[in-house]
């Protein structure tokens, strides 16, 4: 069945598949971890999720935990899916200041039955563990 493709013997690459392959070689975790707007720690921490919006306030809230927070965002672990670009308080239980954020929904991933997992970007920036805000390094 005839598919796009001429068949060949051998597989000659050109130079700018050979920069391409090269390119995706480099994409490791560390190197992709350098490109990040913040670092993250990667900590279990349990959060509330409440809709942002006031119309929406009589809206259950779903309980979920972190997998890992910035100063910028958090990954967390939730039984529902949550509407991407959607507007979220979020009130986390331990040591984060300020206890509520509020932060937009960017991506939502079905893990398994009853595990969604969604990133989250903060309005304003976020700090754990007793640090005071402004100052550099890991939230």
């Amino acid at each position: 069945m005839p598919h796009g493709f001429e068949e060949h013997d051998d597989l000659t690459l050109s130079d700018h598949d050979v920069s391409a392959l090269k390119d995706l070689e480099r994409q490791t975790i560390d190197e992709i971890r350098k490109h990040r707007q913040h670092e993250r720690l990667e900590v279990s921490i349990p959060v509330t999720l409440f809709r942002g919006n006031s119309s929406e306030a009589g809206e259950p809230p779903l309980e979920g935990t972190t997998g890992d927070v910035s100063k910028g965002g958090c990954r967390a672990t939730f039984s529902m899916p949550v509407g991407v670009g959607d507007i979220y308080r979020l009130e986390f239980r331990g040591e984060v200041h300020p206890p509520v954020v509020f932060a937009r929904c960017v991506r939502c991933s079905f893990l398994r039955e009853n595990a969604f997992e969604a990133g989250f970007r903060f309005f304003n920036e976020v700090v754990l563990g007793g640090q005071a805000p402004g100052e550099d390094g890991l939230i």
